[in-house]
C-alpha cells in the first residue's frame, strides 16, 4: 500500500495547495482517497492516466453576484455558485443550498460527494452542486422570490434538462424551487425538466418531498437485516426537522420505531412518548417557526437550546438528517457510551472523521451518507423521467422504484466491501462503488 498512498499523498497535496481554505473539500476528498488504496494498487492504469488529478477537480465553475430588492426598495447582494463536478455518467445533477454558510469550498465538497452518491443509484447522472449564501429565514415572500429570479436570471445560461438539472437543498424547498423554475421558463421560453423537486402541477413527482428520509430507511432497514436486526421497537433520535429528517421519522414511526427527539440550528426537542410529526409538519412546513414551539402544543415534551445537545440521549440508532459535521468524535464517544449501535447518515457528510472511526472502532452497524441518503436524487432523476415521457407515476410507482434503488445501492456497497478486502465496511465501499463507475467512465471516454 505504500505506492498508493503516495499517490494519494501527492493528490492532497496539490489540493490543498491550490486551495489551502476549502477545509470540508479537503476532508471529503480525504475520506474517499484514504478507502480506495486497494482500487489503486489493483489498477494501476488509473494512476498513470492522472484519473485521480481529474475526478478530484470540477469540469466547471461559476461564481456569479445576486443583485436583489429587499421590501424597503434598498438594493442587497449575495453571492451565487454553481459547480459542475463531473459528467462522466450523465448531466450534472445536485440540489441548490441558500445558507449563509455557503461558499465555494462547501459547493465543491457536495459535488464531489455527490458525484459517487449520483453513480450509486445506477442511473444516468453525474455530480454537480450550488447555492448562495442567502439566507431565505426572516425574509418575506416578495425577497425570496425576487432573490430567486435574480438567481437565475443568472444562472440560466449553465443548466438544461440535459446539461444540469438543479434541485433543492436547504434553504430551498418547493417555494423556492417555483419562483426558480418560474424565471426560468420565463427568460428561455422552455417547459422541461430542468428543475426537480418541482410542484405536482406543473412536472414534479409524488414521493419527492418524502424520497431522501424514506430511502434513507430503507436503507437502514437492509443493513439491520443484513445483520440479524431490525427497526421495530427500537428507539431513535433524529437531528434536522426539514424534509429529510421530518420523512425519515415518518418512515421510522411506520416501521415500528419510536423516534424521541428531533432538532433544528438553535436547538431540539425531546418527547418520551413519541414525536407528533402532524405537529412538526405544521410548525416547519406551514407556519416557518422553530421547533421550539412544539413544546406549546405537548407538555410533556422539552425543549433544549443548542442542537449539539440531541445526541447525549440515550437510543439505539441515530440518524443524523441536519448538515455536515454536526457530529464530532466528542459526540460520537457519547452515542456508544448511551447504548447507540447503529447510525444511517441522512445529511451529507455529517460525521468527522474522528466520529467515524470512532463508531467503527466500536462495532456500530454504520450507512454512510453517500448510500443511505441516496433517495433523494435517485428520485429527482426518476422526476426527471417522467418529465422526458410526459408521464406521471403513481406515489407507489416511485416508492416501489426507490425502495429497489436503495435495496441496490445497499447490495452494490457490501459487495464491493467484500470484494477489496474491508467486508462490512460500508463507508469504504460505497467510496469504492461509487469511484469505480465514475473511472471507468472517465477512462472510456479519454482524457475528459
Amino acid at each position: 500500500m505504500e505506492q498508493s498512498q503516495k499517490v494519494i499523498d501527492q493528490v492532497m497535496a496539490q489540493i490543498k495547495k491550490r486551495d489551502p481554505h476549502e477545509l470540508e473539500f479537503h476532508q471529503a476528498v480525504l475520506e474517499v482517497l484514504e478507502s480506495l488504496k486497494p482500487v489503486i494498487e489493483k489498477h494501476p492504469e488509473f494512476v498513470e492516466a492522472g484519473l485521480l488529478s481529474r475526478i478530484v477537480e470540477p469540469e466547471r465553475m461559476v461564481m456569479f453576484r445576486v443583485p436583489w430588492y429587499d421590501d424597503q426598495g434598498r438594493i442587497q447582494m449575495n453571492r451565487g455558485y454553481r459547480v459542475h463536478f463531473n459528467s462522466a455518467i450523465g448531466p450534472y445533477k445536485g440540489g441548490l443550498r441558500f445558507h449563509p454558510s455557503v461558499n465555494l469550498g462547501i459547493m465543491k465538497f457536495l459535488g464531489f460527494e455527490q458525484t459517487f452518491k449520483n453513480s450509486l443509484t445506477g442511473l444516468p447522472i453525474g455530480g454537480g452542486k450550488g447555492g448562495s449564501d442567502f439566507d431565505p429565514k426572516g425574509k418575506s415572500e416578495g425577497e425570496v422570490m425576487r432573490f430567486c429570479q435574480s438567481f437565475m436570471t443568472e444562472l440560466f445560461r449553465y443548466v438544461g434538462a440535459d446539461v444540469d438539472v438543479p434541485a433543492g437543498d436547504i434553504g430551498v424547498g418547493a417555494r423556492e424551487v417555483g419562483y426558480l423554475y418560474g424565471q426560468y421558463k420565463r427568460i428561455t421560453m422552455l417547459y422541461h425538466g430542468v428543475f426537480t423537486g418541482k410542484g405536482l402541477t406543473y412536472g414534479g413527482s409524488l414521493a419527492r418531498k418524502q424520497a431522501t428520509g424514506y430511502g434513507l430507511l430503507y436503507f437502514l432497514r437492509e443493513m439491520l437485516k443484513d445483520n440479524g436486526k431490525e427497526i421495530t421497537g427500537k428507539k431513535v433520535i433524529i437531528s434536522g426537522s426539514g424534509n429529510v429528517a421530518t420523512y425519515a421519522a415518518e418512515k421510522a414511526q411506520e416501521m415500528g420505531a419510536r423516534v424521541v427527539a428531533m432538532s433544528d440550528s438553535n436547538g431540539y426537542i425531546f418527547d418520551p412518548e413519541g414525536i407528533k410529526l402532524d405537529t412538526v409538519k405544521r410548525i416547519k412546513e406551514i407556519e416557518r417557526k422553530r421547533i421550539k414551539e412544539y413544546v406549546k402544543d405537548h407538555p410533556s415534551a422539552q425543549y433544549y437550546e443548542g442542537s449539539k445537545g440531541i445526541w447525549t440521549i440515550k437510543c439505539d440508532i441515530a440518524l443524523p438528517c441536519a448538515t455536515q459535521n454536526e457530529i464530532d468524535e466528542e459526540s460520537a464517544k457519547i452515542l456508544v457510551t448511551n447504548g447507540v449501535w447503529a447510525l444511517a447518515e441522512g445529511a451529507n457528510m455529517p460525521s468527522t472523521p474522528g466520529a467515524i472511526k470512532t463508531y467503527q472502532n466500536n462495532g456500530l452497524l454504520f450507512g454512510p451518507a453517500k448510500a443511505a441518503n441516496a433517495g433523494g436524487v435517485a428520485t429527482s432523476a426518476l422526476e426527471m423521467s417522467q418529465n422526458s415521457m410526459r408521464l406521471s407515476w403513481t406515489f407507489e410507482e416511485v416508492d416501489a422504484k426507490l425502495k429497489d434503488i436503495m435495496v441496490n445501492i445497499y447490495s452494490q456497497v457490501s459487495q464491493a466491501a467484500r470484494d477489496y478486502g474491508c467486508a462490512g465496511d460500508l463507508a469504504a465501499g460505497a467510496n469504492i462503488a461509487g469511484f469505480l463507475k465514475v473511472a471507468n467512465a472517465m477512462m472510456a471516454q479519454g482524457a475528459v
